[in-house]
């Protein structure tokens, strides 16, 4: 397989299905960045094993997909399944994260000592000294979070918290149990009789309305959520 091509993959049932993608279209489909899925692909196939040229059989294909539309398959597979991506892609998304994450506390945190915000060089020499380890894909905002936290013996900070009662109907709970805690600090949390979920969630005030906004958006606006003062 030529280098300049990269592969990506998903499990379902058990059965591995790769495909061949172009690494700068397929992380800038992967981002919401581009629509066009067809200008991903290399060629038109689904593998079981693209090294060796092995390819999924169409029964497969309608087992695990559905169909055997190579676009629609190929948009699950960019979407829900693992894209490799170069030695300098990472770099770049890593460093973009980076940046995002130093922005985010610069405008959320302040010294407590002098009521002041802190520079963007200080959290970053903090981030260097505590070994922070960013994901290139996961939200910047969401990893802020986890951020201040890892920070905090190192560089007096406060930042404004806000709490939240959040209650998510039965359908939608356990993929959403995830994301809800990798936004703040969980202080309490109920199964509920009718398989819905709730919780007291403790997060920075400065992802309240991002929070808030995905918390609808992924549930279809099922999600009841209540600014405790």
């Amino acid at each position: 397989m030529p280098e300049r091509y990269v592969l990506a993959r998903i499990h379902i049932s058990g059965e591995k299905f790769e495909i061949l993608v172009k690494p700068d279209p397929a992380l800038d489909y992967r981002l919401g960045k581009l629509k066009d899925v067809e200008s991903v692909l290399v060629d038109y196939e689904v593998y079981t094993d693209a090294r060796k040229g092995l390819r999924a059989s169409s029964e497969k294909l309608r087992k695990c997909f559905g169909t055997t539309d190579i676009r629609k398959i190929a948009d699950t597979i960019l979407r829900q399944g693992e894209l490799q991506i170069t030695a300098e892609q990472r770099r770049r998304l890593i460093e973009e994260k980076r940046r995002q994450i130093i922005a985010f506390i610069t405008k959320n945190c302040i010294d407590p000592r002098t009521g002041l915000p802190i520079p963007a060089i200080r959290v970053e020499q903090a981030m260097q000294q505590a070994r922070v380890s960013i994901d290139p894909f996961k939200d910047a905002d969401a990893q802020a979070v986890k951020v201040i936290e890892a920070l905090r013996p190192i560089l007096p900070l406060r930042v404004e918290r806000v709490k939240l009662a959040i209650k998510v109907p039965p359908q939608y709970a356990p993929k959403m149990y995830g994301f809800i805690r990798s936004y703040g600090y969980l202080e309490r949390e109920e199964w509920l009789s009718d398989g819905s979920w709730a919780a007291l969630i403790d997060m920075p005030a400065g992802v309240q309305a991002e929070f808030l906004d995905k918390l609808s958006r992924f549930t279809k606006g099922s999600a009841q959520a209540k600014i405790l003062k």
